[in-house]
């Protein structure tokens, strides 16, 4: 769905509580075990999701649930801490509020970090992955329903999804940074549960490198809207479907977390530069 009345309402209630003349230029959007990025911002101002009428409630306890307008150096950035998922119970439009509300308060270009789990076996868990390119094994898409014209065309091209540009940039980045970084394909399932040994064979066969819950539908939208979009993964768990090793959220999240240090320094060198 493609529900651009709720996105108008939700980003007029936002925009009025962005302090003097704010106006974000990037959106920053963060999900599991990933809270701390938010320290290299200035925040000047905390939307909780629960303030704003209308807007999903993040529902897992790993993601904080606000807006924060804030400033890296001098540029304004809207970051999202938290996000919703389909397997929350929520419909792929409200899956996608967050990106459609930062194009309507101005936002034109979108970055995103989720935590995923490794496919590739010649990577490590703790990783970090830039987003090449994805698989869409949700099932659904933010665009079914009568398409809203001024957001974008009814068949959006996805051919150059993540931005080219922007890759090598981040790339330079994490050589500045003395940061390993990987690239690759990441898959994005419904969820909740994680992956079978099955399944993780099928998902590697169709070429992925990572696996997660979140992020196909919210970059779906965005490049409807034509916003550039660049995205990260912070790989928590590695998926050998020979020997699978079980694994939980608080693993998932305490990985993540030990990691998110080497994305922090990764952002501060790429974020001038976008």
């Amino acid at each position: 769905m493609q529900n651009h009345e709720e996105v108008q309402r939700v980003a007029a209630y936002i925009s009025g509580q962005f302090p003097g003349s704010f106006r974000p230029e990037l959106a920053v959007s963060c999900g599991t075990g990933l809270g701390e990025l938010a320290e290299i911002f200035r925040p000047v101002q905390r939307i909780p999701f629960a303030d704003i009428i209308g807007f999903p409630r993040a529902t897992v306890a790993s993601h904080t649930g606000c807006f924060v307008a804030a400033y890296f150096a001098e540029k304004p950035v809207l970051l999202q801490q938290g996000r919703c998922h389909l397997y929350e119970g929520y419909t792929p439009a409200q899956v996608c509020m967050g990106v459609r509300v930062a194009h309507r308060l101005g936002v034109r270009s979108l970055l995103i970090a989720n935590a995923a789990g490794c496919l590739n076996p010649l990577w490590d868990v703790g990783d970090l992955m830039l987003i090449t390119d994805h698989v869409n094994c949700t099932g659904t898409s933010p665009l079914i329903g009568p398409n809203h014209d001024p957001w974008g065309p009814r068949f959006p091209d996805m051919s150059r999804v993540y931005d080219r540009e922007y890759q090598r940039l981040a790339m330079e980045a994490a050589q500045a940074a003395d940061v390993r970084l990987e690239r690759g394909v990441y898959a994005g399932v419904l969820g909740p549960e994680l992956e079978s040994p099955a399944q993780t064979r099928l998902y590697r066969q169709a070429g992925a490198d990572a696996i997660g819950m979140s992020t196909v539908l919210e970059v779906i939208a965005a490049r409807h809207l034509g916003m550039r979009v660049l995205a990260f993964s912070c790989l928590s768990n590695k998926n050998l479907p020979d020997c699978m090793e079980e694994t939980g959220l608080e693993e998932i999240i305490s990985t993540v977390r030990a990691s998110s240090g080497k994305l922090i320094r990764l952002l501060s060198a790429l974020l001038p530069h976008l």
